[in-house]
């Protein structure tokens, strides 16, 4: 692994493929013989950095199509932190039933399941088949694993019946030092980012992407008032970006003074501070419609009278009924994530009653992760990058991720020792550096 590493540090990026694959590597992992390790305790009292492991695990084989990958940096998602507390089930599951499917699949059925969803870093191998890849491309993967043998998946690979994520459904995720993805995974690194802002974006980035731009979602407008909740957070912070960006309006809805400094920062002009305002959707078990309408007249406050076209919605039971009812007349509710729980309430007659409609939205297709990654590329959207931890503390990164102790990705270095390296566009980093200092200036 010291070659590798060496090789890409140096950016000798065509010797990579002359140098062997090691047979082992050491990666994050939860194991199956402690999935039941929380039993009996709260979610918020289950704690990742006890069910995440540093171990040496094999290298899997490579098949047809597939791709190992030499990662330099990862970073943390809520996906993680679901798999490290076995919730809402055990992630060895998805494994076993992937690992069933196929003889190419068995390989990901083991007793460890190596995490992570997002990673940057350099093709080590590819498998059979593959043309567009080759060893020593500089690459960031996002998270669609898809089989693409059934007709459902050929206008929208998220519809394949087989789709999966990977590093959450399938085994040899991000957070280690090599991992296993299929080549329609891989897109280019940006240039002008190093590893961990690279790793940072995948999948938030192209949620986003699709959950509030592509017509497979919101299908955002110029004009549009855009409510997001979590708006400087992993997710939220990306589609703030992108309602700027798109010509909308976003109203940021977020938990502290230091979160709306952020969104400010960004250039969002109206910003609702949850903690000021001391909104109570809940109280007693029971939702309280009077704060729906508390919050209603917040937004019209700062929008010259203007109810949300889009809300943004991802944390799910804890503010679903609120988004329901300040989304205007034929307005769009659009939904991932439920951080906060997946059972949601809402009183129906706001939805029927004024035309509005609730759209599903899971993670992104190809296409759509190739256009949100090629605006990272062009600098036009900047990773909301807080924190980087060492691979040893991918446990305590997803810890804070669990606790909502952070404020945009957290990233996790792999292979590369140290922060900032991997950049080969000085021009086009220091556009991005002006913008995320201004982020952090605030």
């Amino acid at each position: 692994m010291h070659d590798i590493r060496t090789a890409i540090l140096s950016a000798d990026l065509a010797a990579v493929a002359d140098l062997p694959v090691p047979e082992t590597y050491r990666a994050m992992v939860v194991r199956a013989d402690e999935a039941g390790m929380f039993d009996g305790l709260a979610t918020k009292e289950k704690d990742p950095r006890k069910s995440l492991h540093l171990q040496d695990v094999p290298t899997p084989a490579l098949g047809p199509g597939e791709a190992i990958v030499a990662v330099m940096a990862s970073a943390i998602n809520y996906n993680t932190v679901w798999t490290s507390i076995f919730e809402p089930v055990s992630t060895f599951e998805f494994l076993k039933r992937y690992g069933a499917s196929s003889d190419l699949a068995k390989k990901h059925d083991q007793p460890y399941h190596v995490v992570g969803s997002d990673l940057a870093g350099v093709v080590l191998r590819v498998g059979p088949g593959v043309t567009k890849w080759h060893p020593g491309d500089e690459v960031v993967a996002h998270c669609l694993s898809v089989e693409l043998e059934d007709p459902q998946g050929h206008d929208d690979t998220m519809m394949d019946p087989q789709q999966r994520i990977w590093g959450f459904e399938t085994n040899f995720g991000g957070l280690a030092e090599l991992a296993l993805v299929k080549s329609n995974q891989l897109m280019p690194k940006a240039a002008h980012l190093s590893w961990e802002e690279a790793a940072a974006p995948g999948l938030v980035n192209s949620t986003a992407y699709r959950q509030l731009v592509s017509h497979h979602g919101a299908g955002m407008k110029q004009g549009d008032v855009v409510l997001i909740w979590g708006a400087s957070g992993g997710l939220g912070g990306y589609a703030t970006q992108y309602a700027l960006n798109g010509g909308a309006t976003p109203v940021c809805v977020v938990s502290s003074p230091d979160k709306a400094t952020i969104c400010r920062a960004m250039g969002a002009e109206f910003v609702i501070d949850r903690s000021a305002e001391g909104y109570q959707f809940w109280k007693d078990g029971q939702q309280q419609p009077s704060e729906w309408k508390r919050l209603g007249k917040k937004i019209r406050e700062l929008t010259g009278g203007e109810d949300p076209d889009i809300v943004f919605e991802h944390p799910g039971r804890e503010t679903f009924g609120a988004s329901v009812f300040v989304a205007k007349r034929g307005g769009t509710i659009v939904t991932c994530a439920s951080t906060s729980g997946y059972w949601h309430e809402y009183d129906n007659r706001y939805l029927w009653m004024t035309l509005k409609r609730i759209v599903g939205s899971h993670f992104a297709n190809y296409r759509e992760s190739w256009e949100a990654n090629r605006l990272i590329g062009k600098g036009a959207i900047h990773p909301t990058l807080s924190q980087v931890y060492p691979l040893a503390e991918a446990g305590q990164a997803a810890y804070d991720v669990h606790r909502n102790l952070h404020q945009g990705k957290v990233g996790v270095l792999c292979l590369a020792p140290e922060e900032g390296l991997g950049v080969r566009d000085a021009e086009l980093r220091a556009r991005h550096l002006e913008q995320i200092n201004r982020f952090r200036n605030h």
